[in-house]
């Protein structure tokens, strides 16, 4: 079981590299960390087990944050009746296309690797289109906009050694181009 012990924090010359494509079919090895980091998110939203283990809530986790450099990610976005709305692990996802139209989440974004509070507005696209294979190699492709969309892209920023605060405005964090969409 992934707890916060085993999520490597910033620092750490792993959350900066490029993490190395999966290649199919994948080994046990790869499928079981798949399902520990989809393990970790369920019960990072679940409040008894999340306090039971002392767990920081979260909607996303990409291998490079366990130690792994590979380009996979699991992503639990759920409603407000915490059904998810997205919930897959994403293996050698790429963004396809993305929207003019920027968004930002009202709050700004955190990060189980970081343990700081990072104040601004992180502007991401508000709409991409998105592949990616699942455990067995098989292609998706779907639309993805708003937060889920947001979720995504955070986390193939892991993939490619970038995090969240990487595009935060330096001078003034809460600037936006007045166009951009605030989230949340």
């Amino acid at each position: 079981m992934i707890t916060m012990d085993n999520i490597i924090r910033e620092g750490n010359p792993t959350l900066r590299a490029r993490a190395k494509t999966i290649t199919f079919p994948m080994n046990k090895e790869q499928k079981e960390l798949a399902s520990s980091m989809m393990e970790f998110l369920e019960n990072s939203q679940d409040p008894e087990i999340a306090k039971k283990y002392k767990l920081r809530a979260g909607v996303g986790l990409a291998a490079p944050q366990v130690d792994v450099s590979l380009r996979m990610t699991a992503v639990l976005v759920p409603n407000e009746n915490d059904e998810p709305i997205f919930k897959n692990v994403l293996v050698n996802p790429t963004i396809l296309s993305e929207s003019v139209q920027m968004a930002a989440l009202s709050e700004g974004e955190g990060c189980l690797s970081v343990d700081r509070e990072v104040s601004g507005y992180v502007p991401r696209h508000d709409r991409i289109t998105l592949r990616w294979y699942d455990l067995e190699g098989n292609k998706h492709i779907e639309k993805l906009r708003d937060y889920v969309a947001i979720v995504c892209q955070h986390e193939i920023d892991h993939l490619n050694g970038i995090l969240f605060y990487d595009h935060i405005n330096k001078e003034n964090p809460f600037e936006t181009d007045p166009s951009t969409i605030l989230i949340g």
